[in-house]
């Protein structure tokens, strides 16, 4: 907003403005003149977009859900899905049999509504990293969230833990993860700030250092830890139990709950620090809320999915593309996105190459590498080189 201090001469007062001159104002400040007013419609033909674009995604999920939830070596029709869930809803509906329930009930919802927790967490996390850093190609692996998380569980794994049963591993991942990013926030904080670039370059040492632990424990691990902790880093959901979505379910409701809550002042920081600052956002408490948000969302993820890439680059970045950086779009459109790419994605992982299966993490990576490939030429293009 401009300050009647900004204004020139032509846009305050008249100079001989009786009122203006018994005050003792200065004639070019006398009073204040607002701007030229905005394009008639654009903000409401933005949020018309917005508002188009939340509902496709929302009902593309809904089919998404229902087609992944009936389609595998079992089909079951998107009207018997349905039907089945009014059925357990008492909305009505029938009974499959006992071997149709089974499958949709005990194999395939909890697989597809864990993927809807992680995608639409790990697509959130990724709108947040990209607003609190101000860049596109931010993502939550970038401050080592991913990499901590993955040292917790593979040294769960290589050591043979089981404090925590089946939990173990997820609950070392989380733990590690969160650990982690504590570590990355306080070696990259000096004079009671934290400058994004410190923070990226702590999380860049942070990851090579996590990549080593990781190597290590691979190397003390016998033949059947490695065949486990490589298909945990490749991710997978083909471990998915309803126990483990309500592993998940909190961290990542607390999460999703809470991220557009900063919606405006992520838009305000979009304008510089400095301007945020002046604006009353509190930017060092800002980004820590965030940061912890981001941890919280990701740990939660890859505590239960293993390290699944590039859904929080991309899925942001094509929402921006499509409405603009407004968060109070982006923010629950990236969820809903991230969700419906991870339900897809899944989908095919079990499908394309059936009967096996191929790793969800590695699906998305091979997905996600050309884009981000194209992402960093257009980037570079735009900005007429990073020099």
């Amino acid at each position: 907003m401009t300050s009647s201090a900004q204004l020139p001469p032509s846009a305050g007062a008249p100079a001989d403005d009786p009122a203006a001159r018994r005050a003792g104002a200065p004639a070019p400040y006398r009073t204040k003149t607002p701007g030229p007013p905005p394009a008639p419609g654009a903000p409401a033909a933005v949020r018309g977009r917005a508002a188009v674009l939340t509902a496709a995604l929302a009902a593309a999920l809904l089919a998404a859900v229902v087609l992944a939830a009936g389609i595998g070596a079992y089909d079951i029709s998107p009207g018997d899905v349905l039907s089945s869930t009014a059925h357990r809803l008492r909305l009505g509906g029938g009974d499959l049999g006992r071997v149709g329930e089974s499958v949709l009930w005990n194999v395939r919802l909890p697989r597809v509504v864990l993927a809807v927790l992680v995608g639409a967490s790990l697509g959130c996390a990724g709108a947040l990293m990209q607003g609190v850093f101000g860049n596109p190609l931010a993502e939550p692996g970038v401050i080592g969230i991913s990499s901590g998380a993955a040292v917790g569980a593979v040294g769960a794994i290589a050591l043979g833990a089981d404090v925590l049963g089946n939990w173990t591993v997820s609950a070392f991942a989380f733990l590690s993860g969160l650990a982690t990013v504590l570590l990355v926030y306080a070696l990259s904080r000096s004079g009671g700030r934290t400058e994004v670039v410190t923070l990226i370059l702590t999380g860049i040492a942070v990851n090579a250092f996590a990549g080593a632990l990781i190597g290590l424990f691979v190397f003390f691990a016998d033949n059947a830890q490695v065949t486990q902790i490589t298909f945990w880093q490749l991710g997978s959901l083909s471990q998915a139990t309803w126990p483990k979505v309500l592993a998940v379910l909190p961290c990542a409701a607390v999460g999703l709950a809470v991220a557009p809550l900063y919606a405006r002042k992520l838009d305000l920081l979009a304008l510089g620090e400095r301007p945020a600052r002046h604006l009353g956002v509190d930017v060092e408490r800002l980004r820590i809320a965030l940061v912890l948000v981001v941890a919280l969302l990701t740990a939660a993820a890859v505590a239960v999915a293993g390290v699944i890439t590039f859904v929080g680059l991309v899925v942001p970045h094509l929402l921006r593309m499509a409405a603009g950086p407004g968060h109070r779009f982006l923010v629950p459109g990236s969820a809903l996105g991230g969700a419906l790419v991870l339900v897809v994605a899944d989908l095919a992982a079990r499908t394309v190459a059936d009967p096996a299966e191929l790793p969800l993490g590695v699906l998305t990576a091979l997905v996600g590498s050309p884009f981000f490939f194209w992402l960093l030429r257009r980037t570079r293009r735009r900005q007429g080189g990073w020099a």
